[in-house]
């Protein structure tokens, strides 16, 4: 059975993703194909690299990646991504997506055009980090002269991609539904706001995984939470070993309907 691996944006909230993995890796479950959007492209990155769960956890605690943004005076943003390019081949020094180990395909969004662009050959960094741009944060990244912002406006869970790929998808999903705390600042509405309008396209791609894995204590961290790395990690880990018997009575007996 050919597996395949789906995982959402969610910034620092993507971390998770890497504890969700380990569990399912301590389950015995190997990946044929991965694909994520923004967070989930960095984390499929360090995966389908060959790093370890807690290898990524490692580089995401030790890598310092704010220090490597830089100020974006055009005003198309507040900071520039491509700043941080030398950093990402520390880690991924073959810098292709046909170095990797496993399959990996990465969605952005094309400004100019409004449609979501799948990378899955040539280049690897700067098509990761042009899935990260989150849009007003991030200036939009520029590959081949064209425009490209996070792969989340138009699709954070992309399912489609690879579903004629493999024969049974597990999706990690690490922006659950709900709000932990009152709204009480313009930012919040702001950030709410957008968070609302991704997951209501997400929705509808829950019904397209096998399994579907939400760690919902997730809700009580913000995107930029990462200097919680270590906890959001062990949330996905655990929640994922909650479902072990889900997941393996899934994988027996596959289904079109998703679990979670």
């Amino acid at each position: 059975m050919r597996i395949g691996l789906v995982l959402s944006g969610g910034g620092a909230r993507g971390i998770a993703h890497l504890g969700v993995i380990k569990a399912l890796q301590e389950m015995g479950i190997q990946f044929d194909q991965i694909a994520g959007t923004s967070a989930g492209a960095i984390a499929g990155a360090l995966i389908a690299q060959g790093y370890t769960p807690d290898e990524g956890l490692r580089i995401v605690e030790s890598s310092s990646f704010m220090r490597h943004l830089r100020p974006a005076w055009n005003r198309m943003g507040l900071l520039r991504l491509d700043t941080a390019i030398e950093l990402y081949k520390k880690y991924l020094p073959h810098d292709r997506f046909e170095s990797l180990q496993i399959p990996l395909h990465v969605v952005a969004v094309d400004l100019t055009d409004g449609i979501q662009v799948v990378f899955d050959e040539g280049e690897l960094i700067r098509p990761v980090l042009a899935s990260c741009c989150l849009p007003g944060i991030f200036e939009p990244f520029l590959i081949n002269k064209r425009q490209f912002i996070d792969g989340g406006v138009l699709n954070n869970l992309p399912v489609e991609v690879i579903e004629n790929k493999v024969d049974f998808i597990i999706g990690s999903h690490c922006n659950p539904f709900g709000l932990a705390r009152p709204i009480r600042s313009m930012r919040g509405v702001i950030e709410r706001s957008l968070i609302l309008a991704v997951q209501s396209k997400t929705r509808d791609k829950f019904g397209r995984c096998n399994v579907l894995i939400e760690p919902t204590e997730l809700v009580s961290y913000a995107p930029t939470d990462v200097s919680k790395a270590r906890e959001m990690f062990r949330i996905g880990y655990q929640h994922t070993i909650a479902m072990a018997d889900q997941i393996e009575k899934t994988l027996r007996q596959p289904t079109p309907e998703s679990i979670g």
